[in-house]
């Protein structure tokens, strides 16, 4: 299964969880519900390299996928989907910018 973290005030990762509905090969997680799921995530984001450039340039680093065999990556085409396409706003950052 993919775990799929996020939150459902971010635009990339509804955009994601759309697709995904009612598909039982996709976990989706929010960060946002339930603290111990924030703290999941923010351990796999404070440690992992896939995050390096998204906390370089200010970016939250959702949606997040974790592949099956334990791959984590920022790119939604990794995990079988789409990503949200540019000319529909844009994404949000730590900063602010974006949202």
């Amino acid at each position: 299964m993919i775990k799929i973290y996020g939150m459902d005030t971010c635009p990339d990762c509804t955009y994601v969880e759309e697709q995904v509905k009612d598909n039982n090969q996709y976990e989706v997680i929010d960060i946002g519900r339930h603290v111990r799921d924030l703290k999941a995530f923010l351990k796999l984001r404070d440690h992992h390299p896939a995050f390096d450039e998204a906390k370089r340039i200010g970016a939250a680093g959702i949606p997040c996928f974790v592949l099956d065999d334990g791959t984590v990556t920022l790119n939604p085409e990794d995990a079988g989907l789409h990503s949200r396409p540019i000319g529909e706003g844009t994404t949000c950052s730590i900063d602010g910018s974006g949202c």
